[in-house]
């Protein structure tokens, strides 16, 4: 497989790095002090207080200029460009990075409960660090990914973590879904930080814990959805929901957002998320109550919605306005049928050679292309934060990396900027409204 391929890559970088050098600090401790002594008078006393008056003053801008050029050189070597990364040759590196290696663990769920999100996300990041790799690294120190699969299970989890903690990662990432999730908060236990890179649930983030998303919640997709439909004069709405998280959350945050702005709340229809396929009497419910005006907002999978439409469009509604959450983006969207007009909320879109094209691009270019272009790009985000923790940090010590990542703002990362300073652990990031037009990909809004 592709992904065991990264995973040796990332490994074989742990295995090959050489000690780095030893801090500048204990250097600067160790050498003597610099001294002025003065030869004894002997002609010309005048003329000699006046070369001592000036020696100490040329010393002493010496010394002030020394602490600013270490400074910048400081500066120069921690620094990260994404683009330069994203423009990696990987057939024509530079020399391989020989620092410290800054080392992310990623604790990917790549099972079938939520391997559509890691399994694509475990592939970019792999591609990701190699580019990053290529280019010189960050400051000359190498980044190392380790994964370990947490099976979509909480106590598999809690082992995978630990095994993550025992192989020096310095900062975690996490799997998309709350159950697993807690199970990795607990076991890291605020030691350092955990971001993580699908998961739109609410629940996760948590700065006092040190817990991070790479993208918006399930409350701000729904309610972008919610204002985008009464933005475009659509005032009645039909949600499908099923009882829980992401499936049922974000029809409800739909709903109550949808009322909020003056809309009306037509029918909500319940569904089994991943089951139900025959929808014919979904569609009654829906032929009863429709005047063909409203939109259709659903968390469901898109192969599920295909055959709704389809039992909804049998019985003469054909012009409501379907709209999804995220999971229409990692679901094949843009290959199921009956997807002409579709809307769904997204995490970036690639246009004019963008950061999300380029390494989308750079994916299907290396035989990897994503399915989940959005989730290839929160990869990206993820890696591009946890760098620049480690940037601001000046050290690979976790806490202190982790208190930097709470404070970032404006981060240039792959999908948008990226911040988090004065937020609940949730960056400020847009989101981004997609339709299929033509067959094609669009962007119809970007809501922040």
């Amino acid at each position: 497989m592709r992904l065991n391929r990264l995973l040796v890559a990332s490994l074989a970088v742990l295995a090959l790095v050489a000690a780095a050098c030893g801090d500048d600090e204990e250097d600067a401790a160790e050498a003597p002090a610099a001294t002025t002594t003065a030869a004894p008078a002997v002609e010309e006393p005048m003329a000699e207080e006046e070369e001592m008056a000036e020696e100490p003053m040329a010393e002493e801008e010496e010394m002030a200029e020394e602490p600013m050029a270490e400074e910048e050189d400081m500066a120069m070597e921690m620094s990260f460009d994404v683009d330069a990364a994203l423009d990696a040759d990987l057939d024509n590196c530079g020399p391989a990075p020989t620092g410290d290696p800054f080392i992310i663990g990623f604790a990917a769920d790549l099972s079938e409960v939520g391997g559509f999100a890691d399994i694509p996300i475990s592939e970019a990041a792999g591609y990701y660090v190699s580019l990053i790799n290529c280019a010189g690294g960050v400051g000359g120190h190498p980044v190392a990914l380790v994964i370990e699969d947490v099976q979509g299970n909480p106590e598999v989890a809690q082992r995978a973590t630990a095994d993550l903690l025992d192989a020096g990662a310095h900062v975690i990432l996490g799997p998309p879904f709350a159950d697993v999730g807690d199970a990795v908060l607990q076991t890291v236990n605020a030691s350092r930080a955990v971001i993580f890179v699908a998961s739109t649930e609410p629940v996760l983030p948590d700065p006092s814990i040190y817990s991070f998303m790479t993208t918006f919640s399930d409350t701000q997709q729904a309610e972008a959805a919610a204002q985008f439909a009464i933005d475009n004069g659509i005032t009645r709405a039909i949600t499908f929901s099923s009882e829980g998280p992401y499936f049922g959350y974000n029809p409800e945050t739909f709903a109550a957002k949808f009322e909020e702005l003056g809309g009306e709340l037509v029918l909500d229809v319940s569904y089994v998320p991943f089951e139900d396929f025959d929808f014919a009497s979904h569609a009654n419910e829906v032929a009863g109550a429709a005047d063909g005006t409203e939109i259709l907002y659903t968390a469901m999978i898109a192969p599920q919605l295909d055959a709704l439409r389809g039992a909804i469009e049998e019985r003469g509604i054909d012009s409501i306005v379907y709209f999804g959450a995220d999971a229409f983006g990692v679901s094949g969207i843009t290959v199921i049928d009956n997807n002409e007009g579709v809307y769904w909320t997204d995490h970036g879109f690639g246009v004019d050679n963008n950061r999300y094209q380029r390494l989308n691009d750079g994916l299907a270019a290396a035989g990897m292309p994503s399915e989940a272009p959005g989730f290839a790009a929160l990869a990206g985000d993820a890696i591009t934060v946890a760098i620049q923790g480690f940037i601001d940090a000046g050290s690979t010590d976790p806490l202190a990396i982790a208190e930097a990542i709470a404070s970032l703002s404006g981060v240039e990362a792959v999908t948008d900027t990226i911040g988090y300073a004065g937020t609940d652990g949730t960056p400020d990031t847009p989101v981004y409204i997609l339709q299929i037009v033509d067959g094609q990909t669009a962007l119809a809004a970007r809501m922040q």
